[in-house]
């Protein structure tokens, strides 16, 4: 068997490098069975899924309100209970609004299950920076027609949070957190 390298988002949401900004932007899908919308992107459940309804591609809209900078997109999916269900290819587009996407990452998964990394750079190999991202699923394993997708979070770097008290251990208790920066 394979050496199968596991990723968790929320520890590196813990340790603070990163936040997610998902709550910050409007989802929207292309199509979904009734029950089974954004709500169940959204809510850190991994034992719930989006399900697509309808033609491929299918795809999964996620604007902000203001350019935001994005690092990584998580993934979260189960080939095991999903089957012909799991997305096997899927096209990263990032822009201002729906009319100028542009292609930035395809990514082929073979059978994932767990969280999928996907490393978001612009043309340039910078961090992006964008109003609009859109996931769509362009095929799925088995030749599937609709799709499930457990969980999306979204990455953005926290800039200005490397503590040189840090060097020492992390602060875990709520009285020692406030010496963690020097004013």
């Amino acid at each position: 068997m394979a050496n199968v390298k596991t990723y968790n988002p929320l520890i590196q949401e813990r340790n603070g490098g990163v936040r997610e900004v998902g709550g910050a932007a409007v989802w929207s899908l292309s199509s979904c069975k009734p029950g089974f919308g954004v709500e169940r992107l959204r809510d850190n459940c991994m034992d719930t899924y989006w399900q697509s309804d309808g033609q491929l591609p299918h795809l999964v809209n996620i604007q902000f309100q203001r350019k935001t900078t994005i690092s990584q997109i998580y993934i979260y999916t189960d080939y095991k209970l999903d089957e012909s269900y799991t997305p096997s290819r899927i096209s990263i587009r990032s822009g201002t609004h729906f009319n100028d996407l542009q292609e930035i990452e395809v990514v082929d998964l073979s059978e994932p299950t767990g969280w999928v990394p996907i490393p978001i750079k612009d043309s340039r190999d910078k961090t992006l920076r964008t109003f609009m991202i859109q996931i769509a699923v362009i095929s799925n394993h088995q030749n599937g027609r609709d799709t499930h997708m457990r969980q999306i979070r979204i990455h953005s770097p926290v800039e200005g949070r490397n503590y040189p008290l840090e060097l020492y251990g992390k602060f875990k208790t709520v009285e020692l957190q406030q010496f963690t920066t020097i004013r």
